[in-house]
């Protein structure tokens, strides 16, 4: 049984670096610096830039043994939150004349703007690069403000998972 387990193990282990994660690092590459992701964006709660420059800093420190520094790392990373546009999605009618028609459903995208230095191998960089979370679909009626904080949090989830990918999975 060991011996099958060894055997299937093998052709995971081949040259350069491989995370479960899909991570591609070259072991030169030993530190990110990850500079804060301004809010730029013209509507949105203040602690956007907060929030989201947090969320991606754990996220490459959980998913890579990449050290953290200020500035300088072997990979660069910055950017800013470019607009967060929240629009009616589906019309109802209101059933009375003197009544305009109102939205059922409202629908928030974020868009991140990035840019990525790789100082070892510039064919992976990129500059300015649109990153744009899934349509998040919401009743229109409910109280924004109390389900605003969620509603952000798992845009950013889907953003920083794909400049990551962009990045150092090199997708």
């Amino acid at each position: 049984m060991l011996k099958l387990l060894i055997i299937s193990l093998l052709p995971l282990c081949g040259c350069g670096v491989y995370s479960f994660t899909g991570a591609s690092i070259s072991p030169d590459i030993k530190t990110v610096s990850i500079q804060t992701f301004y809010n730029n964006a013209p509507l949105g709660p203040s602690n956007m830039s907060v929030v989201f420059t947090e969320r991606i800093k754990d996220y490459y420190q959980q998913n890579t043994s990449l050290e953290i520094v200020e500035e300088n790392g072997d990979l660069q990373l910055d950017g800013y939150i470019h607009n967060y546009d929240i629009s009616p999605v589906g019309a109802n009618s209101s059933g009375n004349n003197s009544v305009g028609d109102v939205s059922d459903l409202s629908r928030l995208i974020i868009t991140v703007k990035a840019t990525y230095i790789n100082t070892q191998d510039e064919t992976f960089d990129f500059e300015n690069r649109s990153f744009s979370s899934p349509p998040i679909d919401f009743d229109a009626n409910i109280d924004l403000s109390s389900n605003e904080q969620d509603f952000i949090e798992e845009a950013f989830d889907q953003i920083v998972i794909d400049i990551f990918n962009a990045s150092v999975a090199n997708w």
